[in-house]
């Protein structure tokens, strides 16, 4: 490690806020750049105070893991292109700028492919042109419906981990409870809002169910949780495969599966009725919906963070976490508070999968999740298992997600270098003495806790 360049981190935030407000006045963002310099106005404001220093020393290290894993995806950028190899020996410093600009229109790109077009969203409130606004603001819209399942995701492993068990099975709860949300919502007809509630509970009660199973093992017989939710996760991607499976080699459909299961080019059951379907609260023309999901996993945020700081069961949890060998000295249950928090994490897991069925697919799809929990691993520590940071970090994670398709279409890049960019801010993460070391930051203990939102 001491032989890793050193970087002031101080001249590091300089370059980068230069070079945004550079870059967003070149493009005429100007509300890109009142925003930058608001945020550096708090910074600069916080930083007067012993609390504020101290959120700001919080926020350094995942920032500048986000940052790193930028950088090294530009380099995988540039090394990727083929191209390059062969303009480069005919005339280097020009083949080097050419890609360097390449890399800043896929990034640019990114970021209107997720956030919008601040020229365009002002234009458009400027028409009073209510289809032209919406178009305007399609993209933080499709941010925010990648952003809900990433935050309920989060919070349960979030929630596990601050007991001290490793939840890697968010994504098995969640296909479960996707399964019980469908069912309840094509099969159990009731009137609005009744059934979408009845749906949603059913969701939790799936996700719940899939994470009592390893939570009861690894309290009665010591079952390591890492394996018991690595294999539910397999089971539960092949259980649901075969409830929607289409008929193939004389077999019948699924139990599950709809009725033009043969001709669908994507297994999936019926669609659910209308009346069990989350609430539209922005509509884009001609086919673009963002539900009221986004409002109920910010909810459930707070109430994580109320249960985990304001109550006893919490912080027995936390304490459980810490230390169970204390805890049990103490009085806790232990084994009662493990099962009780993977019942938890599977419920918030759960109920991301019912708001993904009742409020994106209104069914079940065989690539529904499409690798959601797994996700939401990497957005829970990059928030330092941190509820309100989860929300952070997971608008984030779908913002890259929603801007991939504009990135690839305008730069000519593969959709594939989104997917190492986020494994390199979790490695950052895992790993935050990579960090420590090249931005001189002095070590706060073990690796992995640093936040967006703080611990």
């Amino acid at each position: 490690m001491s032989r890793l360049p050193k970087i002031p981190a101080s001249a590091v935030w300089g370059l980068i806020a230069v070079l945004a407000a550079v870059h967003f006045a070149q493009q005429e963002a100007y509300l890109a750049l009142g925003v930058e310099f608001v945020l550096t106005l708090a910074v600069f404001g916080l930083g007067r105070t012993e609390s504020g220093r101290h959120f700001v020393s919080r926020l350094k290290l995942p920032v500048l893991a986000i940052v790193s894993a930028f950088l090294v995806g530009g380099i995988v950028l540039i090394f990727s292109d083929l191209e390059f190899y062969e303009k480069f020996p005919l005339d280097p410093l020009g083949t080097l700028v050419e890609s360097l600009l390449r890399i800043e229109k896929a990034y640019g790109a990114l970021v209107v492919g997720a956030l919008g077009d601040p020229g365009k969203i002002a234009a458009a409130f400027g028409t009073g042109d209510a289809n032209k606004i919406g178009i305007a603001l399609r993209p933080i819209s499709e941010t925010l419906l990648a952003t809900t399942p990433l935050i309920l995701a989060g919070l349960g492993v979030a929630v596990a981990w601050r007991s001290g068990v490793f939840n890697i099975g968010a994504e098995g709860q969640l296909k479960i409870g996707a399964l019980f949300a469908v069912w309840v919502g094509i099969w159990i007809p009731m009137p609005f809002p009744f059934h979408m509630i009845a749906a949603l509970i059913a969701g939790i009660v799936g996700g719940a169910l899939w994470g009592f199973i390893p939570g009861i093992l690894k309290a009665k017989t010591g079952a390591h949780e890492v394996i018991t939710t690595i294999m539910l996760n397999y089971i539960a991607a092949s259980f649901a495969g075969w409830l929607i499976s289409t008929p193939s080699g004389g077999s019948r459909a699924g139990p599950l599966a709809s009725p033009e299961a043969a001709t669908n080019a994507i297994a999936r059951t019926p669609a659910i009725l209308n009346s069990a379907e989350l609430p539209v609260i922005y509509t884009v023309p001609p086919n673009f919906e963002l539900h009221a999901g986004i409002f109920i996993a910010i909810l459930a945020s707070v109430v994580i963070m109320f249960l985990l700081y304001q109550t006893t069961f919490g912080f027995q949890l936390r304490m459980t976490g810490f230390s169970p060998h204390a805890a049990l000295y103490a009085g806790v249950n232990v084994k009662r508070v493990t099962i009780a928090t993977m019942f938890i994490a599977g419920c918030l897991a759960g109920l991301a999968g019912g708001i993904q069925t009742l409020g994106v697919n209104h069914g079940y799809e065989g690539n529904q999740s499409l690798g959601l929990g797994f996700d939401g691993i990497t957005v829970a520590f990059l928030a330092g298992n941190n509820p309100i940071g989860i929300n952070v970090a997971a608008f984030l994670f779908g913002a890259m997600d929603a801007g991939t398709t504009r990135m690839a279409l305008a730069a000519d890049v593969a959709k594939e270098l989104i997917q190492v960019i986020q494994a390199l801010i979790l490695m950052f993460v895992a790993a935050d003495q990579i960090i420590r070391q090249i931005y001189r930051i002095r070590s706060a203990g073990t690796g992995g806790r640093f936040a967006i939102g703080g611990q």
